[in-house]
């Protein structure tokens, strides 16, 4: 469901580009966009319009963290 709003090499919604975000973003503000994304709204100033997934499975959060640190 990610290409709904991001893209990636691409490929997926152009509004929103990931394709550079392993080198901007640490892994905690990656993990903390994934599950948080309103707490990310003071930090940044940008409105938080991602949906919350707070309920990912450990090891899915951690490969998906890490697949976006690569991007």
């Amino acid at each position: 469901r990610c290409a709904l709003c991001h893209a990636i090499g691409g490929r997926g919604n152009a509004k929103g580009p990931l394709d550079d975000v392993g080198a901007k973003l640490s892994a905690a503000d990656i993990r903390k966009w994934i599950v948080s994304p309103k707490e990310m709204k003071s930090a940044t100033n940008r409105k938080p319009e991602m949906r919350a997934y707070p309920n990912l499975p450990a090891a899915d959060l951690d490969a998906l963290v890490a697949y976006m640190l690569s991007l």
